[in-house]
């Protein structure tokens, strides 16, 4: 994808406020990637992503009390498991209206108002004093940043010397082959992301910006069996997108449908776990 047509954070943010919402009513709270430890783990969807927002939690390692800054927060779900795991305080920051306001109601039906926080904000430009979180996230969302460079110099400086971050981002696997390159370029333009790093960017940035300590997982065959389950996810509410699409919407969703197969069957479409602290 050229730089002229990378999406803008409304263009982010109209597609979470679009078909976000509709992938929301059927694929639960967690609009992210799953886990499952293995071939013969048949969990459903709900325990998978709720395991990989486990694994997020765990990496991170946050203390009780700690303020936490979620960095791409949706609509607040692995916030709010985080806060009710390690009873620590979070603030989550997006570029959607929509999913800062259903965050903050799911956060007050689970009775958890006065931990958690969520305001529109622009990860490359945070309105935070330096050094006032003990530790941050990024779930799925460093994906759709201009510059994920320019985010870790802005994370770096909002937080404490010492603290840990944790991200979990999908990624480009190389050597890319030219059938390769056509399903990652598909997924930019599908999922309005901005752009899809490495392995190798990720160490090169981290170290540009102050991080240390830093591991790297590739934990793309735990997470891929998601664009299949998430295809048979979108087959239920067809008839739904193909209204919301509009004119031509069904060729539209029945294309996106075949091609979330395709992607999960795409070695080169990788998911990273990483960790790392703040020098």
């Amino acid at each position: 994808m050229s730089l002229d047509q990378a999406p803008s954070p409304d263009d982010v943010a109209s597609f979470y406020d679009g078909v976000g919402q509709v992938l929301n009513t059927v694929w639960g709270p967690n609009l992210h990637y799953g886990y499952w430890e293995g071939d013969d783990d048949h969990s459903p969807i709900e325990q998978a992503t709720q395991r990989l927002t486990d694994l997020m939690i765990n990496g991170l390692n946050p203390r009780p009390g700690d303020r936490v800054l979620d960095i791409g927060c949706g609509i607040g779900n692995p916030a709010i498991r985080l806060v009710q795991a390690r009873d620590v305080h979070i603030v989550g920051i997006t570029v959607s209206h929509v999913q800062v306001a259903q965050a903050q109601e799911r956060a007050a039906a689970a009775g958890l108002a006065e931990r958690t926080a969520f305001q529109y904000a622009d990860a490359m430009d945070m309105p935070f004093p330096d050094g006032s979180f003990d530790a941050a996230w990024a779930l799925e969302s460093m994906l759709h940043m201009p510059d994920r460079g320019r985010v870790l110099a802005e994370t770096a400086r909002v937080l404490r010397p010492g603290s840990r971050l944790a991200i979990a981002d999908i990624v480009e696997r190389g050597p890319v082959s030219p059938e390769g390159r056509v399903v990652l370029d598909h997924i930019c333009a599908t999922y309005k992301v901005h752009s899809l790093g490495t392995m190798d960017e990720y160490r090169a940035l981290l170290a540009e910006h102050g991080f240390v300590d830093v591991e790297i997982r590739d934990i793309s065959d735990n997470v891929a069996r998601t664009g299949a389950v998430l295809a048979d996810v979108v087959g239920k509410v067809r008839d739904k997108l193909v209204q919301q699409a509009g004119d031509g919407g069904e060729e539209q969703v029945d294309e996106l449908i075949a091609f979330m197969r395709r992607a999960a069957a795409t070695p080169e479409n990788g998911y990273l776990f990483l960790t790392a602290v703040r020098a």
